[in-house]
């Protein structure tokens, strides 16, 4: 389960409006849990340097690190990531589970067509596959 605050939702939806046709993405911190109900505090947007940013979402590594800096000065953990999908489903995709790397991070993707906003667990293993969460707006 996932905790998102309204207000940092309505926020990612705003920038994925603003950055249409492209994808945005990046990253959200707070209070981790692998198994239980993480909190998200905080989110990172970070620029989409993908080849195709119309159709993927890449974070640049440095700019990465440097956002994982400020969380944990902030003494925020990595909750998860966040992404766009300006044309299609809130629902992870072939390309986002072959490019997932973070175990049992969520992975929240905010769709324009249709409207709306989903998250999911990557889960390794036996199987490595993601796993829809609960959302839950406070």
């Amino acid at each position: 389960m996932i905790a998102l605050p309204t207000a940092i939702r309505e926020a990612i939806l705003e920038r994925a409006r603003g950055g249409r046709p492209a994808e945005i993405c990046g990253v959200l911190g707070g209070e981790y849990e692998p198994e239980g109900r993480s909190r998200v505090r905080s989110q990172y947007p970070a620029e989409n340097v993908a080849e195709t940013p119309r159709t993927r979402y890449e974070i640049d590594p440095e700019e990465q690190l440097a956002i994982f800096d400020r969380l944990e000065d902030r003494g925020e953990e990595i909750v998860g990531f966040y992404h766009s999908h300006p044309r299609g489903p809130p629902r992870p995709s072939a390309t986002d589970a072959a490019q997932a790397t973070w175990p049992d991070r969520s992975y929240l993707i905010v769709s324009l067509e249709p409207l709306g906003v989903g998250s999911w667990r990557w889960r390794t293993g036996d199987q490595e596959r993601f796993e829809r969460e609960e959302l839950v707006l406070d």
